[in-house]
């Protein structure tokens, strides 16, 4: 049974996991942030953590144990001298981890671990629900106002067909009347006895002496 025992294995051995937490804190603090998996961030932010509190003690047995995490003097001159005031006045808590949700291929979960203050002000990234990346809010105006202006565009064309189609038809009030009027005019009455029409007019005496 696994007892007490404290911390994560991540699948190495004590000395190939020292190395690996001593090159994470050299590109932790060269870069300010780093993009590793959720279980390596949770066990490197205690000792990231240790070693900016020591830095803010600034004493030489502070610098020895710095040294022995970042072997890197540069890096070091920069914990005691630009990271550790930084956080003069926070008694700790001094890194963030925010989820980014699984990774592609493996689906490991990764996690972003960087200082809670940055020199070069950088907006801290939003944490995400569930794990998993937020989606980019939808832009108003978008699919909805392009669909929109499909459904307008085939009602104008809709409207202009049928005004085509009724251009040489009357309209059905005009005709109405129409029907109305001529169901009004009186009809002559025929004449009585089937009497013949009339006889066609003589013709004119010029034209029978050309005959």
């Amino acid at each position: 049974m696994r007892h007490g025992v404290k911390g994560r294995k991540l699948g190495r051995t004590s000395a190939h996991r020292e190395a690996l937490f001593r090159n994470q804190l050299q590109s932790l603090m060269a870069a300010e942030r780093i993009k590793t998996t959720l279980p390596k961030a949770k066990e490197l932010r205690p000792i990231a953590e240790r070693v900016i509190t020591h830095g803010k003690h600034g004493t030489v047995h502070a610098r020895r144990w710095v040294l022995r995490w970042i072997p890197d003097r540069d890096l070091v001159k920069k914990v005691f001298d630009e990271i550790a005031p930084r956080f003069s006045d926070r008694p700790g808590g001094y890194l963030r981890i925010v989820k980014l949700g699984p990774r592609k291929g493996d689906g490991a979960e990764m996690a972003l671990l960087e200082l809670v203050e940055r020199a070069d002000g950088a907006p801290a990234v939003e944490p995400v629900e569930g794990g998993k990346p937020a989606k980019k809010p939808a832009k108003r105006g978008g699919a909805m106002a392009a669909a929109a202006a499909r459904l307008a565009g085939v009602g104008r064309r809709g409207k202009a067909t049928e005004a085509e189609e009724g251009e040489g038809e009357e309209p059905k009030g005009k005709a109405k009347a129409k029907g109305a009027a001529k169901a009004a005019k009186p009809k002559q009455a025929k004449p009585a006895g089937g009497a013949k029409k009339p006889a066609k007019k003589p013709a004119k005496p010029e034209d029978a002496a050309e005959e």
